[in-house]
C-alpha cells in the first residue's frame, strides 16, 4: 500500500536504466565499452532477466547503447550531426567535384553512398504540384528517390520532382547525370540557381521511413520541402529531404533586410 502523499516507486527497469544512464553521461562506462549481461545485471540488482532487458531497452530508445547480434550490447560512440546550410548549393562548394552531402560527410570523416531507388514519371503530390506550378491531376513530373548514407547508416531520403516536359529524353532520367549533378544539366536548360525557398518542420515518420532510416522508437524526422527559383523567380526543382532528427541539424545564416 502507497504511503499517502509519498512518490511512487519507480520500477526496477527504469531504476537500472537510470544507473547505467548515469554511468555513461559521467564516463565511468566510454563509447565502445560492454554493458553487463541480462543475467549479471538481474543478480547485481536482485530482480528478473525480463526486468533488465526492459532497461537496456529503454537505454537503445535513447540512443545510449546498440546491440551487436551475438557480441552483447555497447555503449554508442556519440553521434555529430550532420548540419547543411544555408550554403549548400554555392557554386564555391560545387567546384569542389562533391554533392553537399557528399562534402559534409567528408568533414566527419566518413564515407558516403547515395543509392538511386528509383527514376519515374508520377503524378505529383498536392503540394509539389502547387510549388512547380504544374498539374496535381496527371503524370506531370519525373520523381527521382534516393537514399543517403553515411559509413553505411542511413541518414536521410531525398525526393527530387523535376517538370516531365523538361527532363525526359535528357540525362536527368539517369542515375548518373553527369558533371555537377542534375543541377548541371538544369543549368543547360536554361534554370540558374539563384534563389531557394526552404520550409522546414518535424514529425513523426512514416512506418516506411522509419525501416529506411532505421530509425529508434519515439525519434522524430526532420522534414525540408526544398525549391529552387531561377534567374527569373520560376520554380524549376522541388525536393524533399527527410532527414534523422536524431542526427540532423540545418544551419542558416541570412543576410539581415
Amino acid at each position: 500500500m502507497t504511503t499517502p502523499g509519498a512518490a511512487p516507486q519507480q520500477p526496477a527497469s527504469r531504476r537500472i536504466a537510470e544507473d547505467l544512464r548515469t554511468s555513461i553521461e559521467s564516463g565511468q562506462l566510454s563509447p565502445g565499452d560492454k554493458l553487463p549481461s541480462e543475467r549479471a545485471l538481474a543478480e547485481q540488482y536482485g530482480a528478473a532477466r525480463n526486468t533488465a532487458r526492459e532497461a537496456i531497452r529503454l537505454l537503445a530508445e535513447q540512443g545510449l547503447v546498440t546491440a551487436r547480434h551475438g557480441r552483447g550490447v555497447f555503449v554508442r560512440e556519440p553521434q555529430r550531426l550532420f548540419r547543411f546550410g544555408s550554403d549548400r548549393y554555392a557554386r564555391k562548394n560545387r567546384q569542389t567535384g562533391l554533392t553537399p552531402f557528399r562534402l559534409e560527410a567528408k568533414k566527419q570523416g566518413k564515407e558516403a553512398r547515395i543509392d538511386v531507388v528509383s527514376i519515374e514519371r508520377e503524378t505529383p503530390p498536392r503540394d509539389v504540384a502547387e510549388r512547380l506550378n504544374v498539374p496535381a491531376d496527371e503524370a506531370s513530373v519525373v520523381h527521382r528517390e534516393n537514399h543517403y548514407f553515411a559509413d553505411d547508416e542511413p541518414v536521410q531520403i531525398v525526393s527530387t520532382f523535376l517538370r516531365w516536359d523538361e527532363a525526359q529524353g535528357t540525362p536527368l532520367m539517369q542515375p548518373k547525370s553527369g558533371k555537377d549533378g542534375i543541377y548541371g544539366r538544369l543549368e543547360e536548360l536554361g534554370h540558374v540557381m539563384t534563389r531557394v525557398r526552404d520550409e522546414i518542420s518535424t514529425r513523426m515518420p512514416s512506418p516506411e521511413e522509419a525501416a529506411v532510416l532505421d530509425l529508434l522508437p519515439g525519434v522524430p524526422v526532420l522534414e525540408v520541402l526544398h525549391t529552387s527559383l531561377d534567374q527569373d523567380g520560376v520554380p524549376f526543382e522541388v525536393s524533399r529531404y527527410v532527414h534523422r532528427g536524431d542526427q540532423t541539424g540545418l544551419l542558416y545564416e541570412l543576410p539581415v533586410e
